[in-house]
């Protein structure tokens, strides 16, 4: 009886962990460097930032897409290419793009398998003069 309750037990988490579909998202906004954005450790957005967030790229660190409305999306996948250490990605780092893909979300997080990389308006220009220096962990 307790194999039986533990095979049901099992059935039902395997069938209810299933990811839901996918929503096609068109989304415009930059590409980001999600450790310095979310610790706010350092200044995470355009030029002041690009080298940093290339670098962070380069050692593994998950980018992101912070859409013109504030959300951001988490980059699983840029097409069809590794993440990790995937020449695309630094390529884009700091860039205000717009990209087509896949949107999933799941506990409170939007996750982005991009399939395209429709317009590519290059490196944003925020400098320290425009924006302001953001100190460590404002």
């Amino acid at each position: 009886m307790r194999a039986l309750l533990a095979g049901i037990l099992a059935l039902a988490c395997v069938s209810g962990a299933q990811a839901a579909a996918p929503e096609r998202v068109r989304i415009a906004g930059e590409v980001i460097d999600t450790w310095c954005y979310v610790t706010e450790i350092m200044f995470a957005e355009g030029t002041a930032h690009h080298q940093c967030a290339v670098w962070c790229a380069v050692g593994g660190i998950p980018v992101s897409i912070k859409g013109d409305d504030g959300t951001v999306y988490m980059v699983l996948r840029i097409e069809d290419e590794d993440p990790v250490d995937n020449p695309r990605v630094i390529d884009i780092q700091s860039h205000r793009v717009t990209v087509d893909g896949d949107l999933y979300k799941r506990d409170g997080v939007n996750y982005l398998i991009v399939t395209e990389v429709a317009e590519d308006g290059g490196v944003v220009n925020l400098t320290h003069e425009e924006y302001g220096i953001m100190p460590f962990g404002e």
